[in-house]
């Protein structure tokens, strides 16, 4: 049994510390999601207290099917969705921002003695891909971020998404091409 588990096995027994727990350990990355739709900080921490709730008042039903994180990150969703749907606004077309999601992860860039033209270069690089899942379809884009923001298995990434592995698999893949589509015409300084 994984740390998650034990944890929602304990909330589901009464053990109100044990969801505080979790969210200390989801804050963060929850929060990062919502933004993606919610911008206002102030906004998004409200949307993120008000999905946090929600998780809890479900949990006594959580049966373990997918990941906690998986559960967790989809009631986000459907609660920054349901936010913007209330305040009469349209939910953005991509769930996450590309350049803040790689630094919001810390993620350890491999780099060499930056001299102007590798910088640039590297600026271009990230604004192409973040092109590039900003022009994809809302579940493209997401599939694609679950799967290398997030980290999520594909069959997480099918729970979260609720939709066949198969579509999963697919969506990841022409995101894929278009991002590689968009890094060659870069890196070759070919028109796209």
């Amino acid at each position: 049994m994984n740390v998650d588990q034990e944890l929602v096995r304990r909330v589901q027994a009464g053990d109100k510390k044990a969801f505080d727990l979790l969210i200390m350990k989801y804050q963060q990355r929850i929060i990062h999601v919502i933004t993606g739709f919610v911008h206002d900080p102030v906004e998004a921490m409200d949307v993120a207290q008000e999905a946090f709730i929600k998780a809890y008042r479900a949990l006594p039903g959580f049966r373990g099917d997918s990941a906690f994180y998986t559960w967790l990150y989809r009631i986000a969703i459907n609660t920054s969705k349901n936010y913007l749907t209330a305040a009469s606004r349209r939910p953005p077309v991509s769930d996450v921002d590309a350049m803040d999601a790689t630094i919001y992860y810390d993620a350890p860039e491999l780099k060499e003695f930056e001299t102007p033209e590798s910088s640039l270069m590297s600026d271009e690089l990230k604004q192409a891909i973040h092109l590039a899942i900003q022009d994809l379809p809302e579940d493209t884009a997401t599939a694609i971020k679950l799967r290398e923001f997030e980290g999520l298995s594909y069959e997480e990434i099918a729970q979260a998404m609720d939709c066949p592995i198969g579509t999963v698999r697919s969506r990841i893949f022409r995101a894929r091409e278009a991002i590689d589509k968009q890094v060659k015409a870069v890196m070759g300084g070919e028109e796209q």
